[in-house]
């Protein structure tokens, strides 16, 4: 006889596998909580978490939060559940994200096989090589964001150039202000290899002294240290977007984000993301091709090959995951 709900073992394992899901600087701003008698699994924020200088409509937040979601419908789906997502259910309370609900599948979704990806996903922000990504393997991954209600548009030499130039501008407002560069500061710079978030000294990459690539020189932390190499001149860069902006197109963007980040992992692909721009409001119209269909750009993504990265750390689960 099949189960009717997953046991508190599998779920466990399901949730281990969602916070290895990218989020804004490592933050992790998730809380899980299992009612075992209903099968109820809920997404909540962590509002200790949050960023109200760099994201305070917690945009941010939610694409993070979203890639969980995604992983952990990958998770159960390889281990023959499905994964039903309500988002955004209790207008009352903004701060539970979504609830997932679990029935044995019919048949074997095809996210299952994302499953091998999931650890092995990691954010690189070394230089990429000059080999060109192939057309079909990024017509894949356009498949990839479509499946889960995005679109990404991959952009020409000149939508390079402009979503380069709204990154700098990004950059320089970033440096105008102190307030951003403090709460920047509690991620990165403050934080060292033992942190279980954040983004540890390994894993900055290194100062680009030459080329075009959008890594982000995070402040402090030893960065004189860290080294400067030359980055791709023609970085091969996506903009993953939806058609309208509300807290739960956000958290389906995080979704199609993690199935494009996974996928081009399968693929052999390094990653990495940038928000940067689009953490001034002002600045991230300008990382909209005007030909996309997609009115509002929600992450950038930069795809190449190159080493592996490290991984960078994680809160145990039993940090993240309340079981009633």
């Amino acid at each position: 006889m099949t189960a009717r709900t997953p046991d508190t073992t599998s779920l466990t394992a399901w949730v281990a596998d969602a916070v290895q899901a990218p989020s804004m600087h490592n933050a992790q701003p998730w809380l899980f909580h299992y009612e075992r008698a209903r099968g109820a699994l809920a997404l909540r924020m962590d509002p200790t978490r949050t960023m109200p200088r760099s994201d305070p409509s917690t945009r941010g937040l939610h694409l993070g939060c979203g890639a969980a979601l995604f992983n952990l419908r990958v998770a159960a789906a390889d281990a023959g559940w499905e994964a039903r997502i309500t988002a955004r259910p209790d207008p009352a309370d903004p701060e539970l994200l979504a609830v997932a609900g679990f029935v044995p599948a019919r048949d074997r979704d095809d996210i299952a096989g994302l499953r091998p990806a999931v650890l092995r996903r990691h954010t690189s922000r070394v230089p990429f090589s000059d080999e060109p990504v192939p057309e079909e393997l990024l017509d894949g991954l356009r498949g990839a964001a479509v499946a889960e209600g995005a679109r990404l548009d991959v952009a020409d030499d000149w939508r390079v150039r402009e979503v380069l130039t709204a990154v700098w501008d990004a950059e320089r407002a970033e440096e105008l202000s102190p307030e951003v560069r403090e709460e920047i500061a509690r991620w990165t710079a403050d934080r060292d290899a033992s942190a279980p978030d954040g983004i540890p000294p390994y894993a900055r990459g290194l100062r680009r002294h030459d080329g075009r690539a959008p890594v982000r020189d995070f402040p402090g932390g030893g960065a004189g240290d860290r080294g400067a190499a030359v980055y791709e001149p023609a970085p091969c860069l996506a903009v993953l977007g939806t058609r309208r902006d509300e807290p739960e197109d956000w958290l389906r963007a995080g979704q199609a984000m993690q199935r494009v980040l996974l996928q081009a992992t399968l693929d052999g692909l390094a990653t990495s993301l940038n928000s940067q721009a689009l953490e001034w409001p002002e600045l991230r119209w300008l990382v909209r091709d005007p030909r996309s269909r997609t009115a509002h750009p929600q992450i950038v993504i930069r795809l190449g090959y190159g080493p592996e990265a490290p991984a960078t750390p994680r809160r145990a689960v039993s940090e993240v995951l309340t079981v009633a």
